[in-house]
């Protein structure tokens, strides 16, 4: 492991200076602290955290957390829930592109004296998640997936038993034009997700037709032209990415004088709080995202003294509600 000594050499600066940059003080020049940092991460320097200085962080982007019945919130509830008693301070930080562009990850955990961090909201272009590929300090990411780096850990839900809960269910109420209208793919869990859905289909004996999905950045362009297309061609049932989407989804089609579920079914993904309160209650894929939270502390700490925990999934749950019924058996008229 490289010292405050190698660092110093490298750089030819006394290893005074090399200390003053490590710790921020403030008569060291932020260029000179940023080439200090860079070379410390380069060449594998290790930090010897003090007793008082325990801390971790949550880095967020794209994601609300700061009520209740937000969705980010109950997942950093179930973190701190864990890393709190342990003795660790967490601090969540809001990450944006902008930071991310002006300092490489690792070299902004050392500045911050961060051992780990729990990483939610990501989307697969963020600069730091190229940075996740090769770097030193731990981190769990939440729903995104980091190949061959033994520092990166994934936690979600499993995702393709949600998908085979909600297609069997619809399946077993005689739905067999499914479709499935999703978020744009741009996202590991999105892609994840779509996946899952052909995988389900086809597990379930069914015809996994492409031309029964769409996908959109915005939820107004699949109410639009995704889900006429898809009622156009005869779909019974309707399987979305997520909860916000499929509650778009039932209000429309109700303006089109369709009733949910009677003339067709809607089912989500998340069990959102809003969901047993939608009109009507929406069926859809629950995830425990307290659990999710303490999930991401316990493998974060694994990481941290050298257990390479690559993935952790939690089982997923189907909560049936009232959005999802049988196919209604031809002749039977509206009441």
């Amino acid at each position: 492991m490289a010292t405050i000594q190698d660092i110093a050499d490298r750089l030819g600066v006394s290893k005074g200076t090399v200390s003053k940059a490590l710790n921020g003080a403030p008569d060291i020049s932020e260029t000179l602290q940023k080439t200090i940092l860079e070379t410390a991460v380069e060449m594998g320097y290790t930090r010897i955290r003090r007793k008082d200085s325990r801390k971790l962080c949550i880095l967020t982007e794209n994601l609300e957390y700061q009520e209740p019945h937000q969705f980010g919130y109950e997942i950093i509830l179930g973190f701190r829930q864990m890393a709190e008693p342990a003795g660790y301070l967490v601090e969540i930080v809001d990450v944006s592109e902008r930071l991310q562009k002006s300092v490489p990850y690792d070299v902004f955990m050392m500045k911050h004296d961060y051992p780990g961090a729990f990483v939610l909201g990501f989307s697969l272009s963020d600069p730091w998640m190229k940075d996740f590929e090769t770097a030193r300090t731990p981190a769990v990411l939440y729903d995104n997936y980091i190949m061959t780096n033994p520092r990166m850990a994934y936690v979600g839900i499993d995702n393709n038993e949600g998908m085979e809960l909600t297609v069997s269910r619809l399946k077993a109420l005689g739905h067999r034009r499914i479709g499935y209208l999703s978020g744009a793919l741009g996202s590991h869990i999105m892609q994840v997700r779509h996946s899952a859905f052909f995988h389900a289909m086809r597990q379930n004996g069914l015809k996994a037709d492409p031309a029964l999905t769409g996908s959109s950045y915005y939820i107004t362009q699949c109410l639009e032209k995704q889900l006429p297309r898809l009622l156009e061609q005869g779909a019974t049932a309707i399987v979305c990415s997520h909860d916000l989407l499929a509650n778009a989804v039932m209000v429309q089609c109700q303006q089109l004088g369709l009733r949910v579920p009677a003339d067709i079914s809607v089912t989500g993904f998340d069990d959102l709080p809003m969901c047993a309160y939608t009109s009507p209650p929406l069926t859809t894929v629950r995830q425990e995202r307290i659990q999710l939270g303490k999930s991401g502390y316990y493998a974060l700490d694994s990481l941290m003294n050298g257990v390479a925990i690559g993935t952790l999934l939690l089982h997923a749950r189907l909560m049936e509600r009232g959005s999802a019924g049988a196919v209604r058996k031809k002749g039977e008229g509206a009441v």
